[in-house]
């Protein structure tokens, strides 16, 4: 039995919070899940028993700022899971924490890896309380007494340019132009504030698309995605599933429904 909410933040939290969800999962038998690349990070506690990396053979921390992914993992748990977890936009994350974000990518880094005693006292005290509106309401005091003002010259830049990468546009000279900064300027501050450079980030979006596309159009055949998407070709549409999902497209949609949690 599988029990998935999602709730969304209070206003001032909006601009750099995208929703919170919540899962809980009973059952006996341990199950195996695949997670893609979403392009955004997250803030994840475990009330229950924490996921289990398959590929490191290490069990995630009781609490964890998730980095930018760059490819699939295989996640087993065996049931009793009761999660909490902050999706932040994709430029959020430094609203909240001052750590260098570029340094994060594929890492899941605890409180005790942040020295975040703040975090801490958080992990503990919800690891601990079971009733999950106070969980949320104490998850957003949280982040309100953290939340920052990003310089808002350079949030705003980024902004601009990713709403272009959302709509499809990836090459770099031109999203650099659109922030008004030189390439090289460009590459390092979207880094600093979205924990991957921009080419990965553009193929992460550009796969979110067609996941999104793929869930509301099942019939639209792989030509037309990888043309709708922006591929260079469908080998290179593949390619990049593989990477991303392990996968190739007819392979995902053969195992499991396409869904974009970017897009969504």
């Amino acid at each position: 039995m599988e029990d998935f909410k999602i709730i969304q933040p209070a206003p001032v939290l909006a601009p750099y919070v995208k929703h919170y969800w919540l899962l809980k999962t009973v059952g006996d038998s341990a199950t195996l899940a695949r997670t893609v690349p979403t392009g955004m990070m997250s803030l994840i506690f475990h009330r229950g028993n924490r996921l289990l990396s398959v590929h490191e053979n290490e069990f995630h921390p009781r609490a964890f700022l998730s980095g930018q992914e760059k490819t699939f993992a295989d996640l087993q748990y065996d049931g009793q899971i009761n999660m909490v977890s902050v999706v932040f936009r994709p430029a959020g994350v430094r609203a909240f924490f001052s750590l260098p974000i570029n340094k994060v990518a594929g890492l899941r880094l605890s409180a005790g890896d942040m020295e975040d005693k703040e975090l801490l006292e958080l992990e503990n005290t919800l690891t601990s309380t079971e009733d999950d509106k106070r969980c949320l309401l104490l998850t957003e005091q949280f982040l309100l007494k953290r939340l920052t003002r990003l310089a808002e010259h350079n949030l705003k830049r980024i902004e601009a340019t990713i709403r272009l990468i959302n709509s499809g546009q990836a090459d770099i000279a031109r999203l650099a132009s659109a922030a008004c900064l030189s390439t090289k300027q460009f590459n390092r501050i979207f880094s600093e504030l979205i924990g991957t450079n921009p080419k990965e980030f553009s193929r992460t979006i550009r796969f979110q698309r067609a996941l999104h596309i793929l869930e509301n159009n099942p019939r639209i055949s792989f030509t037309a995605l990888a043309y709708e998407c922006g591929y260079f070709d469908q080998s290179h549409m593949i390619k990049d599933f593989k990477t991303l999902s392990g996968y190739t497209p007819s392979e995902f949609l053969a195992v499991c429904p396409p869904h974009s949690d970017y897009f969504s």
